[in-house]
């Protein structure tokens, strides 16, 4: 069996268990700060048991381990970033972005494309975004309060003619 476990000093351990006569042991497959296709790779040619790279993705996961994005992710993060930013790659670029990616989903939301300009963003730029939201929400002013604050009509009275 295959599992993460965090290190005091910021790095992650893959490591492996197996039963021996003398009771259950573990060995270190790899020590990573960031679960790479690399580190996997070193990881399999360590192993002794099978290795499933799904599990251990999961199994990292679950403990919250850094996980590097696939290349095409990255890539793809780092071409919207661009894009966002008004820099556009030249148009026979662009032909074969579009016919190689097609045409599946339809046309985005404008939410999905406000997004797009954070996908490929550091944690400290998302960080600094949102340090400036919370300041901009303690500048807003307070909600009026139902109750006795609110507005009181004059009251309709009946009368015969």
């Amino acid at each position: 069996m295959t599992f993460v476990v965090p290190r005091r000093n910021g790095t992650w351990e893959l490591r492996e268990s197996s039963a021996t006569s003398a009771g259950p042991r573990s060995r270190t497959l790899a020590t990573f700060r960031v679960l790479t296709p690399d580190v996997l790779g070193h990881a399999r040619a360590r192993a002794g048991h099978s290795f499933d790279e799904t599990a251990v993705r999961h199994a990292a996961r679950r403990v919250g381990a850094p996980i590097a994005p696939p290349v095409a992710d990255a890539a793809a993060g780092d071409l919207l970033a661009e894009l966002a930013a008004g820099r556009a790659p030249r148009s026979a670029l662009r032909r074969l972005l579009q016919d190689a990616l097609g045409a599946e989903g339809g046309e985005p939301t404008d939410t999905a494309r406000a997004a797009g300009a954070w996908v490929s963003a550091s944690s400290q730029q998302r960080g600094e975004a949102l340090w400036d939201l919370l300041l901009l929400a303690d500048h807003l002013p307070a909600p009026r309060t139902l109750g006795r604050d609110r507005p009181r009509f004059p009251r309709i009275r009946s009368e015969a003619a």
